[in-house]
């Protein structure tokens, strides 16, 4: 059975690979031809006042928004072609944590019951913060970023082919890395799925979800988005929802959370390849969820707005069925 889930897995993970690549070989291809055209130099001139706020140069905003708009390895592939310094690559780091993939894992989000302006106002709010929160505190960090089995260039590449060269060379080695993390980590997974282990963690879990605010039934649910994130863990989270019960304030506060802190596992390891500290990022990550989710469970509590919420929803549902 081992033998069959770490072929599984490893299958799993060069599909994986192969489809996260055809995002992060172009996208990082184009970045890094980008730096040698007046295009890539006047976005980051124009934007360069905001993102100083967050203690972040002009360029940040590339990897900022393609995070947001498509995944976390499409920004990725965007910093592995730029300078940036070790708390730049943090801060990047930490909000696109918080802010991925915006447009998918807001609509499962929202297909469980979430509403929509809680996911804007949790996701980008949160990555916000949280840059000028480090920008603030962390005064270290200002040497350059090794991308680990990417060098930064001293010497600056020569005509047309030159640049094309050096830019299949980042985007091949990208894409080595996140093999090397994707691959493992998918047989891992595998692995976890054929001796349900999702059953045993959400079982584990039931404590937690008690301590937050949040009823045992909500387990499952929390378990798949920790372990699967938002996007991956869609349909578990969603099937679990509808079959355990699942009220709206526990549905919220578990997306709240989970909006901070899913995926622990693939999306602390994915940010390896950049050299930077990730036990501080899942802490970080972690840390942020708990306090966030006490804080409106708290909020709600004492101002009743919780009994109403779900009076409201229960009416819904009876209807809903009597229909």
């Amino acid at each position: 059975m081992l033998l069959n889930s770490c072929k599984k897995g490893f299958l799993v993970g060069l599909k994986t690979t192969w489809t996260l690549g055809k995002i992060i070989f172009p996208v990082t291809l184009i970045v890094a031809i980008l730096q040698y055209t007046p295009l890539l130099p006047w976005v980051m001139n124009l934007i360069s006042p905001l993102m100083k706020l967050l203690g972040l140069s002009g360029d940040a905003a590339i990897p900022l928004v393609l995070g947001n708009f498509l995944n976390l390895y499409a920004a990725i592939g965007a910093i592995l072609t730029l300078d940036f310094s070790v708390k730049e690559v943090f801060i990047l780091a930490v909000m696109l944590s918080f802010s991925h993939n915006l447009f998918i894992e807001s609509s499962v989000a929202m297909k469980a019951g979430v509403k929509l302006w809680v996911v804007l106002v949790t996701r980008p709010g949160l990555a916000l913060l949280s840059a000028v929160v480090i920008n603030l505190v962390w005064h270290g960090g200002g040497e350059t970023a090794k991308y680990g089995l990417i060098e930064s260039s001293t010497s600056q590449p020569s005509g047309v082919w030159g640049i094309l060269i050096e830019a299949v060379h980042k985007a091949g080695l990208g894409i080595m890395q996140l093999a090397m993390i994707v691959i493992p980590l998918m047989v891992v997974i595998q692995i976890l799925k054929d001796i349900q282990w999702l059953k045993k963690f959400s079982k584990g879990m039931a404590p937690v979800t008690r301590t937050l605010g949040m009823q045992e039934n909500t387990s499952t649910t929390m378990a798949a988005g920790i372990l699967f994130g938002l996007a991956y863990g869609a349909g578990v989270m969603i099937q679990a929802v509808k079959e355990d019960g699942v009220s709206k304030k526990d549905i919220t506060l578990a997306f709240i959370f989970l909006m901070a802190c899913h995926a622990v596992v693939e999306d602390t390891l994915i940010f390896l390849p950049l050299g930077i500290p990730v036990l501080p990022l899942f802490f970080i990550r972690l840390g942020v969820a708990i306090v966030l989710t006490l804080i409106v469970g708290t909020i709600w509590k004492r101002s009743g707005l919780v009994k109403r919420k779900e009076a409201a929803y229960d009416e819904q549902k009876n209807y809903n069925n009597s229909v």
